[in-house]
């Protein structure tokens, strides 16, 4: 397979480790990369072995040695330049949440597939074969059938001042963040975009939420709760409850077989399963590594397959989320529940 060739559009910290870690894959090739400010994106290239670089991101949108499109962009920025690179003919690997709203998230995937190009949503912990293993127990009805989940994540801030997750305008805030991660969780397990939502949130005075809880309702009696926040110790874990077991996860981003010293700072990452009911719980083993390496990996085999049974899969998730991270949102501004349509 030809290695997929990358451009970064937009120098933003998260692209750092994303380049460090698809360096090694055969797959991945990163070739260029861009910012607004010409020396930005040169002391980038620089910094991190890149061939090219180009101060604007029309110009790297204009590139004919660039195939696809990694987005680190603000959240706000997403849907403008995702559509902007499907009219210019690139695949686009877009950094979650994918969109602002669900509107947004329709109209991105419309310009993707009328201009025949690619578009992903990157949760880098999908790609984990951690993830495949879960899977694999959920579809192969380990647990029985899928009854509840509670998903959480949260973290402090360590620079609130001037950081993008405070600006409401920028799409900030901990539901958006955070709380994307567990409700994706949460679709994969339950397959479906709820019916219902409630949500209460802690607000900041630069009105993003610091913190929210919500529970989702779906059209079988079946239940979902998330929380997110930017004001607690790390945390990030689902329990997912069915007839005949229970899975639990910590569905960390990236993972390594070593509790400590891991020279990119990441960490083992718990799965483990209870078949029946009253069995002890059992610890799943699996593989390890860089979400970024094993999401790249896979969007290059999809472009390369041409694959769009599998994005159309993708993106039906992505639109589900969009959706319900919008009415979440709502639900704790309004105080009230809110209905997906």
């Amino acid at each position: 397979m030809t290695a997929l060739r990358f451009g970064i559009l937009g120098c933003a910290n998260i692209a750092k480790p994303f380049v460090r870690d698809v360096a090694a894959s055969p797959a991945v090739r990163v070739v260029a990369a861009a910012s607004r400010n010409a020396d930005t994106a040169a002391a980038f290239a620089a910094a991190h072995g890149i061939a090219r670089h180009h101060g604007s991101y029309e110009a790297l949108l204009a590139d004919a040695e660039v195939d696809a499109i990694y987005l680190p962009l603000p959240n706000s920025l997403h849907a403008e330049w995702a559509i902007k690179a499907a009219e210019s003919g690139k695949h686009v690997l877009c950094e979650k949440p994918l969109a602002l709203d669900a509107g947004q998230a329709r109209a991105m995937f419309d310009a993707a597939q009328r201009h025949g190009v690619m578009l992903l949503e990157a949760f880098p912990y999908y790609f984990q074969p951690q993830t495949g293993d879960m899977l694999a127990l959920l579809h192969g009805g380990v647990i029985g059938s899928v009854r509840s989940v509670q998903a959480c994540f949260g973290f402090t801030l360590s620079n609130p001042q001037g950081n993008i997750r405070m600006n409401r305008e920028l799409g900030g805030g901990a539901l958006l963040d955070a709380g994307s991660y567990a409700l994706s969780l949460i679709r994969l397990a339950m397959g479906c975009a709820p019916q219902r939502v409630q949500a209460d949130a802690h607000w900041a005075e630069s009105g993003v939420d610091i913190s929210l809880a919500g529970t989702l309702y779906y059209a079988d009696g079946r239940r979902a709760q998330l929380t997110c926040a930017m004001d607690t110790a790390v945390h990030r874990r689902a329990i997912i409850v069915g007839t005949q077991g229970v899975i639990e996860t910590e569905y960390l981003n990236h993972t390594s077989t070593q509790a400590g010293g891991d020279a990119r700072g990441y960490r083992p990452s718990q799965l483990r399963v209870r078949r029946g009911i009253g069995q002890p719980f059992e610890d799943i083993r699996s593989g390890v590594g860089s979400g970024f390496q094993f999401a790249a990996e896979a969007f290059a085999k999809v472009v390369a397959e041409q694959d769009f049974a599998a994005i159309g899969r993708a993106a039906a998730a992505s639109l589900d989320n969009a959706a319900t991270l919008e009415a979440l949102a709502l639900s704790a501004r309004l105080k009230q529940a809110v209905e997906l349509s």
